[in-house]
């Protein structure tokens, strides 16, 4: 194998012994039944004179001895002890860090949560909107009387107003990231997202007709998308791979917050007299976005980012910042480079449509592809939106006042993000694929029940029929928060090798906000046509539908490094859809249906080898076992 081949396709003096042919092919499958360490087999002085010239390319020379260490400890990282270079000091620091998963810099968490503030505005437009639902069409003319003539024209109208922001952000906003991050970086893209979460939603505030405020929520979302394909990104390549799920989890819980303090505005203004009370339902989202745009440039740049623009030595310096010790910074900061280098062998351009194409094209980008749209996919297909734009709304539908719809909505969106909570820490617990398919069965059948509410007989303000729809509802809230609301961003932003991650992200998003507008646009003709109780039995059907696509087409990611998630998704769609229908359904079915408690376990698809609870993904290796 040629030693261009191996690190650098600029660099030839970088080499590797011929025997390592997995590094030519790191996406094509697992080599040997195993998914290696990339820098396995390389000898002791190989690996020095490969750092040696790296150092001195990317300008780093005076950090050598450093690098010296990060690299034999990315090499055997369970070995620290056996590496004679490491002094007692550095070698107690990563032993700590094995026994201790959180213990990282103050700069770490400030970013990564700053950084998902951003979602809260997110969150309280859309339960702005939901309050304003009851208003702003009089004022506008659009109310949807029925048996008016306009009636089903209004219902339309206003689902197109409310899916504004879902239209620029699927059509537009993702797919603006891409340059924004290439031309401005991770931070300056953030910055510019806030500066329009900042102006919009004051815009909207001060409309004087329907096609004004469709106009000004269109541009709300080209700020959303954009906004929704960077921050989670930004917070995965930053973060330790122990605790990715949890901090880049801060998306939802903010977004959860958001929709919390959108309630708590709609009631606080629903009395006002001297203003329409809409207008401070929607304008008052600009709120947390005066945070973001200030302290973004605080924090510091993605390493991963500035490593893939060649700004090595800004890139070491965010790594130092980001990490507790600067021997893990160097560490951290070697496995990116040799992951980046493997990369660049099956990049075939920098043009933007060229690497369009490379989401569906290459295989195992493609398998992140379809993984990471389920995902974001399923979030829609649950109904939670349904609950986010049109609480007030289905609430007064069941027999509740305005005022009552309104405290109704509050209690939604204090479910919502309390519920946010146990996420934290189950998501890197029990793992992202594990939640998603612990949680879709109750949702459905929660639905199910809330549905069939509407049909209890009695008055229009039957207090049976209310309880029993409210409560179904925040049951459904609640298994919602623990499960699907924070996995789907959380997932999208770590599945995506560094060359596509832009893109895919913003596939991923534009996926989940375009069909939250088909959501938002259909929700009301549909509940008019239907009637509550058919929306929800349909919404019930595609939670299941949901749960099988999760079941046969999607990996767990936990506590993986985003580098070994590169071979994670080397194995084949197929290989691990036929896996989970021969091997685990039955085992399943056997041991929690048929009683079976000495079933044993099944074997699994791939291994780790040591001990899971105790081991850090990045120091694993993973064999991978064969079912047709």
């Amino acid at each position: 194998m040629s030693q261009e081949s191996v690190h650098d396709t600029k660099a030839p003096e970088f080499n590797s012994k011929p025997e390592h042919e997995h590094l030519d092919r790191p996406y094509h499958g697992v080599v040997a039944g195993k998914l290696m360490n990339p820098l396995a087999g390389i000898s002791r002085q190989q690996l020095m004179r490969d750092v040696e010239i790296f150092a001195q390319q990317k300008g780093l020379e005076d950090r050598l001895d450093m690098l010296k260490k990060g690299a034999l400890l990315s090499q055997e990282p369970m070995e620290y002890d056996s590496i004679d270079i490491l002094s007692q000091e550095e070698k107690d620091s990563i032993r700590y860090e094995h026994a201790n998963k959180w213990s990282h810099p103050f700069t770490l968490y400030a970013t990564v949560f700053l950084c998902s503030v951003g979602a809260a505005t997110q969150g309280w437009d859309q339960t702005g909107s939901n309050g304003a639902n009851l208003s702003f069409p009089q004022d506008f003319g659009i109310e949807a009387v029925e048996g008016q003539p306009d009636y089903a024209r209004n219902n339309w109208l206003q689902g197109v107003i409310n899916s504004a922001p879902y239209i620029g952000s699927a059509f537009i906003g993702c797919w603006c990231s891409d340059p924004l991050n290439n031309w401005f970086g991770r931070r300056g893209t953030i910055f510019i997202t806030a500066i329009i979460l900042i102006l919009t939603p004051i815009g909207s505030a001060c409309t004087q007709t329907w096609q004004q405020l469709f106009v000004c929520r269109l541009l709300l979302g080209i700020g959303m998308g954009a906004k929704g394909s960077t921050v989670p990104v930004f917070a995965a390549e930053n973060a330790p791979a122990m605790i990715r799920g949890t901090l880049v989890m801060g998306w939802q819980l903010w977004t959860a917050f958001g929709i919390f303090l959108g309630c708590l505005a709609n009631v606080a203004v629903m009395n006002v007299t001297s203003v329409a009370a809409w207008r401070l339902q929607l304008g008052s989202a600009f709120i947390p976005a005066f945070p973001l745009a200030i302290g973004i440039f605080f924090c510091p740049e993605s390493p991963r980012w500035l490593m893939k623009k060649n700004r090595y030595d800004k890139a070491y310096r965010s790594l130092v910042r980001l990490r507790t010790t600067e021997l893990q910074a160097a560490r951290d900061m070697y496995t990116i480079h040799v992951v980046l280098e493997m990369e660049k062998l099956i990049v075939r351009s920098d043009n933007y449509f060229t690497r369009f194409k490379e989401l569906f094209t290459i295989p195992r980008v493609r398998r992140a592809t379809l993984a990471s749209g389920i995902v974001m996919l399923a979030q829609q297909m649950c109904g939670i939106n349904i609950m986010s734009f049109y609480s007030s709304s289905i609430f007064s539908s069941a027999g509740f006042s305005t005022k009552q719809s309104l405290w109704a909505s509050v209690g939604y969106g204090g479910i919502n993000f309390a519920f946010a909570f146990p996420a934290l820490g189950s998501i890197d617990f029990f793992g992202r694929r594990s939640l998603l398919l612990l949680t879709f069965p109750q949702m459905a059948w929660t639905l199910i029940v809330a549905g069939a509410a509407y049909q209890i007989p009695g008055p229009a303000d039957s207090k049976t029929r209310l309880a029993v729809v409210v409560t179904f509802v925040y049951i459904f809230t609640a298994f919602y928060s623990c499960g699907e609301g924070p996995v789907p961003f959380a997932y999208s932003a770590e599945v995506f090798p560094l060359a596509q991650r832009e893109q895919g992200m913003a596939w991923a998003v534009t996926v989940c906000l375009f069909f939250a507008a088909v959501l938002s646009i259909t929700w009301p003709r549909m509940s008019a046509v239907m009637g509550h109780t058919g929306a929800f039995m349909f919404y019930a059907g595609l939670n299941v539908t949901a749960f099988i696509l999760i079941l046969l087409f999607v990996p767990e990611t936990k506590q993986r490094t985003l580098e070994e998630l590169d071979q994670i998704f080397s194995i084949p769609t197929g290989q691990f859809a036929a896996y989970q229908l021969k091997v685990m359904v039955p085992w399943w079915c056997r041991k929690y249906l048929l009683f079976q408690k000495n079933t044993p376990d099944p074997e699994p698809l791939y291994t780790i080898e040591g001990d899971v609870d105790n081991v850090p993904a990045s120091q694993r290796r993973i064999d991978n076992k064969s079912h047709a």
